[in-house]
């Protein structure tokens, strides 16, 4: 249990850091000070700073590929995209921290750029929003769509607005990028 609440505390703290320094500035070490405890205790729960990166994200990465796969089991288009559009904000909006992260880190741009199935996380969601994947147009307001999400939910300048104000104004400007129609109530 004590070796269980290290882990998570380590994970918290190194979190806290890549936000601060960056992936790349980030060592160790730091994350080490940061707790109170000696590198050999990080290294006894991770052998590489990638290894901390992989547990910190893989848990947001797992959300994201169970939300892309409820979408596409979704019938039809708009079903598909309202489902996608309204998973990815309920993501992004619980994990704002780790989207700036994903976003603006080159060293975690990197670290993940090098894996196909990070490729393929952002890949198929803009097949999930279009009725034809080989549209540029349909492409290019898929992409617009969840970079625009991604982008404001993550903004420094916004953290003063609730997440239910957050979800509700992105779910809208999503749909509405995609052209989806409104929503009527019953």
């Amino acid at each position: 249990m004590a070796s269980e609440n290290t882990r998570t505390r380590l994970l918290a703290a190194a979190r806290q850091l890549f936000a601060l320094h960056s992936f790349a500035g980030t060592s160790l070490q730091m994350i080490a000070d940061r707790l109170g405890v000696t590198k050999a205790a990080v290294y006894h729960h991770f052998k590489t700073r990638d290894d901390i990166l992989d547990a910190v994200i893989e848990p947001a990465l797992a959300e994201m590929r169970a939300i892309i796969d409820d979408a596409e089991a979704q019938r039809g288009h708009a079903a598909r995209a309202e489902h996608m559009i309204a998973g990815f904000v309920e993501l992004t909006v619980r994990h704002r921290d780790l989207i700036t992260l994903l976003s603006s880190d080159p060293g975690v741009l990197h670290a993940l750029g090098e894996r196909d199935s990070f490729a393929d996380l952002l890949t198929r969601p803009l097949y999930v929003l279009t009725r034809d994947p080989e549209d540029p147009a349909e492409r290019i307001r898929a992409s617009m769509a969840l970079s625009a999400i991604a982008t404001t939910a993550s903004s420094p300048m916004l953290t003063d607005v609730d997440d239910a104000t957050m979800r509700e104004t992105l779910t809208d400007t999503g749909r509405r990028i995609l052209g989806l129609r409104r929503r009527t109530a019953h």
